[in-house]
């Protein structure tokens, strides 16, 4: 409990502000994480992976509009307890986005997205002519 003071002295405790803040009583939790991402690239696809633990793919959204990617999630958790004398709750809220620019390789029609053990993983596959080429040999006349 602290107390106002008026010229150095102890004036009266400020009970209702300490009982009324907000990490007292836990409530309201808002949070925005951005999670760690891996990028790899092989002469076929681009695969990106995000951890993001304790999601369902559900919780997803995933958009391409002109060469760009976006990751968002949004997850609402409500948790409500309730007595004969008080109400007691709490909510959680929890969102990211993430965006990537393409590179003109990839075809954006054909992106699949995979959710496993905390990871959201994108394959972005490469376009045909992006694709490595065999050799040829060339005959001489």
């Amino acid at each position: 409990m602290s107390l106002i003071k008026r010229n150095n002295d102890v004036w009266f405790p400020t009970i209702f502000e300490d009982f009324f803040k907000p990490d007292w009583m836990g409530g309201i939790q808002t949070a925005t994480r951005i999670p760690a991402v891996n990028i790899k690239e092989n002469d076929k696809e681009f695969t990106v992976e995000l951890v993001v633990p304790g999601k369902s793919k559900e919780d997803f959204n995933i958009e391409v509009d002109d060469k760009v990617l976006t990751v968002t999630s949004e997850h609402k958790e409500e948790k409500n307890e309730e007595n004969e004398r008080y109400s007691h709750r709490e909510y959680r809220h929890f969102s990211f986005k993430r965006t990537f620019n393409l590179p003109d390789t990839v075809n954006d029609d054909d992106i699949n997205a995979s959710y496993e053990n905390g990871i959201l993983k994108l394959t972005l596959p490469k376009r045909e002519e992006a694709l490595p080429k065999a050799k040829k040999l060339i005959a001489i006349s």
